[in-house]
């Protein structure tokens, strides 16, 4: 049998034999090398609104250029985007946009509208391509433009200490403030949770967090109450989303979160936190 590579990207630790593919579908094993074969490769691009992404207190007003990919490494059951994230280059249409190209797409759509900030890393798991982000970033920083992250943040260490110093804001989904939750779609809570001290200690990254509160997996009061007494630990300023469930991908067996449920989820959070918004209502 060939020899494996472990992936050190995040908590999978994926053993690959050569031209296998891990978990995640965007890194594999090319010539004995762990690689990100998702690198540069886009399924999605848009201009959306700050506030889209979502963060509530970072440049209101404000575009950003969305860059989406393929490829995920958690499997959440409930994912709204399902049809990049969990799959791999076969499975949706890409085409490969290098990080000079990007940077001067988003330096022409500045010129046009300087409402236009900079690029969000989002739509599926960006830091599976974590170098791509890194690349482009720099660029990004050259040009005087911002970076913005959405990710689940469940990442080593190492790659979020690689391009923290990048990111000028980012939006954490915490799926969960139970470690068995974490467990069964294929993550790890405390990885989450060191990314968003990492990410908090960044003098300048701006940090908000979101929760999607999913009927009979994370909705109690007991949960939300850790979840943000936590968060105010590591900083009382976080932001948190407090966002609505609605039906979705492997998930369809139960009805969207009662509105209700997410805003009494809302005022425990308040209890802990100062700026926490309600999402989907």
């Amino acid at each position: 049998m060939a020899e494996y590579v472990e992936c050190t990207t995040c908590p999978r630790g994926c053993k690959l034999v050569p031209g296998m593919l891990g978990a995640c579908h965007a890194r594999g094993n090319v010539d004995g090398v762990v690689v990100p074969t998702g690198y540069g490769r886009v399924t999605s691009l848009a201009v959306d609104p700050v506030e889209k992404k979502p963060l509530a207190r970072w440049k209101p007003g404000s575009t950003v250029l969305s860059l989406g990919s393929y490829g995920c490494n958690l499997r959440c059951p409930w994912c709204q985007n399902h049809s990049i994230s969990q799959v791999g280059e076969d499975g949706v249409g890409w085409r490969t946009v290098s990080s000079e190209e990007l940077a001067g797409l988003a330096v022409r759509l500045h010129a046009e509208d300087p409402r236009m900030v900079g690029v969000a890393y989002t739509y599926n798991e960006p830091l599976v391509s974590w170098e791509f982000v890194r690349d482009c970033g720099l660029l990004m920083h050259e040009a005087g433009l911002a970076n913005v992250l959405v990710s689940a943040g469940c990442v080593s260490s190492a790659v979020v200490q690689e391009i923290a110093p990048l990111i000028d804001a980012a939006n954490i989904d915490l799926k969960s403030f139970s470690s068995e939750t974490y467990r069964t779609i294929g993550g790890d809570l405390a990885t989450v949770q060191e990314t968003i001290r990492l990410l908090a200690a960044t003098s300048s990254c701006h940090l908000e967090v979101t929760t999607l509160v999913v009927p009979d997996v994370n909705d109690s009061v007991d949960e939300m109450r850790e979840l943000a007494a936590w968060l105010a630990s590591v900083d009382p300023d976080i932001t948190l989303h407090v966002s609505r469930f609605f039906p979705n991908w492997r998930m369809r067996d139960r009805g969207p979160t009662p509105v209700s449920r997410v805003y009494g989820l809302a005022e425990t959070a308040r209890k802990y936190l100062a700026h926490v918004y309600t999402g989907n209502c």
